[in-house]
C-alpha cells in the first residue's frame, strides 16, 4: 500500500513552464511536472488523472541532478529533482496552461 493514496497532492509539487515544455504541450499534448521524487510512473498518472479530471495515456519520469556551486563557506550540492512528463489523451486539456 502506498502512501500517496491519502492526497494526490502529496505527489505533484508544481508544474513545469519552459520554452522546451510549452512547446510539448502545444505540439504533443505532454504537460511538465515537479513530482515527488519517491513516487512511482502509477501513482503519478492516478494524482494527474484525480486532480485536472483528465485522461493520462503515458508517464515519462527523469531525475534531474543539478551542478554544485562555490560559495564562501564552502561547495553547496542542491538535492536532485524529480520531473514527470505527462502524455494526455488527445480529447483532454489542462486548463491550468
Amino acid at each position: 500500500m502506498s502512501v500517496y493514496n491519502i492526497d494526490p497532492a502529496y505527489v505533484v509539487k508544481k508544474p513545469l513552464l519552459s520554452e522546451k515544455s510549452t512547446f510539448a504541450m502545444n505540439e504533443r499534448k505532454q504537460y511538465t511536472f515537479v513530482v515527488d521524487p519517491r513516487a512511482t510512473k502509477t501513482e503519478i498518472k492516478a494524482a494527474i488523472e484525480t486532480l485536472y479530471k483528465v485522461r493520462v495515456e503515458k508517464v515519462n519520469t527523469l531525475i534531474q541532478k543539478h551542478k554544485a556551486r562555490r560559495l564562501r563557506y564552502g561547495v553547496v550540492k542542491p538535492s536532485p529533482t524529480k520531473k514527470a512528463i505527462v502524455r494526455l489523451h488527445a480529447d483532454d486539456t489542462i486548463e491550468l496552461f
